[in-house]
C-alpha cells in the first residue's frame, strides 16, 4: 500500500522559514519524480517545485530563490525548505510522487499559514 504523508506545516511570520517533509512508502522511491504543489483558498492547485529521479529541479517563478526542494532516497523522503516566507505563500501544500502516467500518488496536504 502506498502512503504519502506530509508534515512540517504551521503558522509562521512573514520573513520566517519552514521545512516541509514528505515520507513516501510502498513504492520504488528512487525512480519517482517528486513534487510539491499548493492550493490557496479559491485558487487552483499549482506546482511549487519538482525534483526528478536524477536530481534535476524546477521551481515556480514565485518561489525561485526562496524555496529549495531536495530528496533523500535512503529515507524515502522529499523536503521543501521555505525561506523568506510571504503571506501569499499561505496555502495547503501537497506532496506528489509520479512515475509515468500510471503511477501518481498524492498526500493529504499540510497547511502553511504566513501571517503576523
Amino acid at each position: 500500500q502506498v502512503q504519502v504523508v506530509e508534515s512540517g506545516g504551521g503558522l509562521v511570520q512573514p520573513g520566517g522559514s519552514l521545512r516541509l517533509s514528505c515520507a513516501v512508502s510502498g513504492i520504488r522511491f528512487s525512480i519517482y519524480s517528486l513534487g510539491w504543489y499548493r492550493q490557496a483558498p479559491g485558487k487552483q492547485r499549482e506546482l511549487v517545485a519538482r525534483i526528478t529521479s536524477g536530481g534535476s529541479t524546477n521551481y515556480a517563478d514565485s518561489v525561485k530563490g526562496r524555496f529549495t526542494i531536495s530528496r533523500d532516497n535512503t529515507k524515502t523522503t522529499v523536503y521543501l525548505q521555505m525561506n523568506s516566507l510571504k503571506p501569499e505563500d499561505t496555502a495547503i501544500y501537497y506532496c506528489n510522487a509520479q512515475f509515468g502516467r500510471q503511477y501518481d500518488y498524492w498526500g493529504q496536504g499540510t497547511q502553511v499559514t504566513v501571517s503576523s
